[in-house]
């Protein structure tokens, strides 16, 4: 389902973030994909983002689904160290790295957009992975640790080559408290604000995920003002009803691949032939 109108239960234990003053100073992206021209996607949020398919009592099966297998040169991602890469599951596994990370819906997403992007052996896709397990919107406001991260790694990508398409992000149910939730719709258009302001790009479109888990006495709460944001390219696609883990917190394999699609059909159908 998708929409266009743009502590507590938190999906893991609370992060503690290192300090801002350890980021370093952006840089150019390297390897021999620099000289690809890359359509970059931001993936960000907290563990549906980074991604929990297949992860059962911290550890991965190693289960890759076809849909989210690797596309040599095609599909790249920004490693940790600001290097562009083959991607491959699973994504975030350098980034979010405080948990074990399985499959997310990165993948899934530039597999099903592939086809129609002018795709070339001098282009690719550009995956920025960014997201972190058990992160509260407070955690992304601008002056923390990781929404610094995240800019950063955004500036890096496209200063390797590309155009910035667009931020997915993913995140919530550690705002499904009673204090946090009522709070949730103002926090996030304050953060789309600020991202957009800070790269420069204030059309910056943002393909939000309504979460599908979370406290159950707060989450319709949080779904609502995701649902309910309304500013220009803004959309949001609706988890709930999708496959979870046996945690009833984290989306299965299945249902990331089910969710990369969503993702990929909303980028298709509102952004695709304005963004190129």
């Amino acid at each position: 389902m998708e929409t266009s109108n743009g502590g507590g239960s938190g999906d893991e234990s609370a992060h503690v973030p290192p300090p801002l003053a350890s980021d370093p100073a952006p840089r150019p992206a390297a390897m021999a994909t620099i000289e690809k021209k890359k359509h970059i996607f931001v993936l960000s949020g907290q563990s549906n983002m980074s991604g929990r398919g297949g992860v059962r009592a911290r550890r991965w099966d190693g289960v890759v689904p076809s849909a989210c297998g690797p596309a040599p040169s095609a599909v790249l991602r920004l490693s940790a160290g600001a290097r562009w890469e083959d991607a491959r599951e699973p994504l975030h596994a350098d980034i979010d790295t405080a948990k074990t990370c399985g499959v997310g819906p990165g993948m899934a997403f530039a597999n099903a957009l592939l086809p129609r992007l002018p795709v070339s052996s001098s282009s690719a896709i550009g995956l920025v992975p960014c997201a972190v397990g058990g992160t509260a919107i407070r955690e992304w406001e601008p002056g923390t640790h990781l929404y610094a991260q995240m800019v950063r790694r955004a500036k890096e990508a496209v200063a390797g080559g590309g155009e910035l398409r667009a931020v997915l992000w993913y995140q919530g149910e550690s705002d499904a408290t009673e204090h946090a939730a009522p709070k949730y719709r103002s926090n996030m258009e304050k953060l789309i604000k600020h991202v957009r302001s800070d790269l420069n790009s204030p059309d910056l479109p943002f393909i939000q995920v309504a979460i599908a888990s979370g406290d159950k006495q707060y989450i319709e709460e949080v779904r609502k003002a995701q649902l309910g944001i309304d500013m220009p390219n803004v959309v949001c696609v609706d988890a709930k009803g999708l496959q979870l883990n046996e945690d009833n917190l984290h989306l299965s394999t299945e249902a990331q691949v089910e969710l990369g699609n969503m993702l990929a059909q909303a980028y298709i159908k509102h952004f695709l032939t304005c963004n190129l």
